[in-house]
């Protein structure tokens, strides 16, 4: 069973900048590709990134491109999402999530099945 936690969220202005870590221990070699989505308040659940291990893809919501990016530290277990020139409509809980997925070319948000506890981005003025 893999375990995924979160860190990192918080309270920021537009144009501003978050780092978010997503931990992952259990049976880590089971679980090639990473992603994250976000849910805010009243909105569809959104794929915002996703990174494989094993064919080195990503993946980006069109929302995002240019803005986010994503990488991993293989030999720590450890997936960052490094998210600058936030906008409003960047605040939401995300959430770090993985399944029996191998690559992101065909990134879908619904085959990542295994979800951590979320962290909360605001971003206000």
């Amino acid at each position: 069973q893999v375990q995924l936690v979160e860190s990192g969220g918080g309270s920021v202005q537009p144009g501003g900048s978050l780092r978010l870590s997503c931990a992952v221990s259990g049976a880590t070699s089971d679980y090639k590709a990473i992603a994250w989505i976000r849910q805010a308040p009243g909105k569809e659940r959104e794929g915002v990134s996703c990174i494989s291990s094993i064919d080195r893809s990503t993946y980006y919501a069109d929302s995002v491109k240019g803005r986010f990016t994503i990488s991993r530290d293989n030999a720590k277990n450890m997936v960052y999402l490094e998210m600058s020139s936030l906008k409003p409509e960047d605040t939401a809980v995300y959430y770090c999530a993985t399944g029996l997925v191998i690559s992101c070319w065909y990134f879908e948000a619904k085959d990542f099945t295994s979800w951590g506890q979320g962290t909360q981005v605001t971003v206000s003025s």
